[in-house]
């Protein structure tokens, strides 16, 4: 996946309703995803390890006055970290699936994870993903399918849950500019500005 800062805006119905910014580089990424009006926000912040796996992430959203923050850190078969809200900290684990495979909630998380299936050649892979809610920030690890749609390898397919599907598009480069969920949702990737060599 080509390193470098992406802009996506997310639309319903051509509604502008949210925008997230990311930067991808050598053994980490980070990025935001906030409303129009800048009162909802999930930031996301990650180091990857040498196979370029997610290995920690620290997560935080508010949403008007409500704030919530959430680290994991990918240690053998589990993946542990705390969960801090309203003043409280809580301890949470979840199983990492045998890829080691981890979805923080941005569009360069899904990204990652189809590079990860495309370097190792496969066509779809189904396996256990540590997928950390957006709206709680608590880890679980549901069993998800990514298969790709074409000959060409530029249409995937992600099923989050049985039933339900959303398309994602690659350029030549790999980069995912195009996401379209079941509900009508459209993701588009709007620029796109590589890392300096």
């Amino acid at each position: 996946m080509p390193a470098g800062k992406y802009r996506y805006e997310l639309r319903r119905g051509g509604e502008l309703i949210a925008i997230e910014e990311e930067m991808f580089g050598a053994g980490f990424m980070r990025g935001v995803r906030h409303t129009p009006d800048g009162l909802n926000r999930h930031e996301v912040e990650a180091r990857l390890d040498a196979g370029g796996f997610i290995a920690a992430v620290a997560v935080r959203y508010s949403r008007g006055p409500f704030k919530r923050s959430a680290s994991y850190e990918a240690s053998g078969d589990l993946i542990r970290g705390h969960l801090i809200a309203a003043g409280g900290r809580e301890e949470v684990s979840s199983k990492l699936g045998r890829m080691h495979e981890v979805d923080a909630d941005l569009m360069l998380c899904k990204a990652l994870i189809i590079a990860h299936v495309r370097a190792r050649g496969q066509v779809r892979w189904i396996g256990r993903v540590a997928t950390i809610d957006p709206n709680t920030l608590v880890a679980s690890s549901p069993k998800q399918t990514y298969r790709r749609r074409d000959e060409a390898g530029r249409l995937w397919i992600f099923e989050p849950r049985m039933g339900d599907a959303e398309e994602f598009e690659l350029d030549e480069a790999g980069r995912v500019v195009r996401r379209r969920a079941r509900d009508a949702a459209e993701t588009t990737l709007v620029s796109f500005v590589a890392a300096a060599a």
